[in-house]
């Protein structure tokens, strides 16, 4: 089980699409700083396909004012559950 991060948004970067090819439904998503746009309603970045959990950063959503903007499958975390999830998941792996 891989927790995957990724801090760049989707809407300029193609760092969620190439992860979302490597990940199993095992696996989590966490978006944070710019890669919270990948959570909101209607940014088609192949997250559609996903079965595995997703994750984004609440400071970041609200700095971003993407809150009330964002999926259903999405659970946002605070920087506590940041940390929760680097320790229930075996690898913690960061998109450039």
């Amino acid at each position: 089980m891989i927790l995957h991060t990724i801090n760049k948004s989707p809407l300029r970067h193609r760092s969620l699409r190439s992860c979302l090819q490597f990940c199993t439904d095992e696996d989590g998503v966490l978006l944070l700083e710019d890669g919270v746009y990948g959570a909101m309603r209607g940014v088609d970045c192949g997250l559609d396909d996903r079965a595995g959990p997703l994750y984004a950063i609440a400071a970041d959503i609200d700095a971003r004012g993407l809150a009330g903007r964002l999926r259903n499958d999405v659970e946002v975390v605070d920087y506590a559950g940041f940390v929760d999830l680097c320790t229930r998941y075996k690898v913690v792996k960061n998109w450039p």
